[in-house]
């Protein structure tokens, strides 16, 4: 008999599927996306390196984000993670979604980062 399987467990494997795939180098960093119930998390990687060159979450104070629950907050941390990188020199990314479907907050984080100027 199969062993029940909760939702964290597949949204790691689905991440771990696509890591295989997806490696952020110095001319083009990872844009990382985790979000939980009342957070949002986004860091900038550079995985040669093992390196993160920028992160923005809507726990922090300095972010101005009261709530990361919502896709209003997500907005906010995209549009602050896109500004700390292109101040960076960082222009290009590759977006990974963390296992989670992109839609609604890992959309709206994303929308907003390109709308700052991220390129992916």
């Amino acid at each position: 008999m199969r062993k029940p399987v909760n939702r964290d467990e597949v949204r790691r494997r689905i991440h771990t599927r696509i890591r295989k795939r997806l490696s952020g180098t110095t001319e083009r960093p990872r844009l990382a996306v985790f979000r939980s119930l009342n957070h949002i998390y986004a860091q900038v990687i550079d995985d040669r390196s093992g390196k993160t060159l920028v992160s923005a979450s809507s726990v922090q104070k300095s972010a101005g984000v009261g709530n990361g629950g919502n896709v209003a907050g997500a907005k906010a941390i995209g549009k602050l993670v896109a500004e700390k990188a292109i101040a960076q020199g960082v222009k290009e990314v590759v977006f990974d979604r963390g296992g989670f479907l992109y839609h609604g907050r890992i959309k709206a984080l994303a929308d907003a980062a390109r709308e700052a100027g991220l390129v992916f």
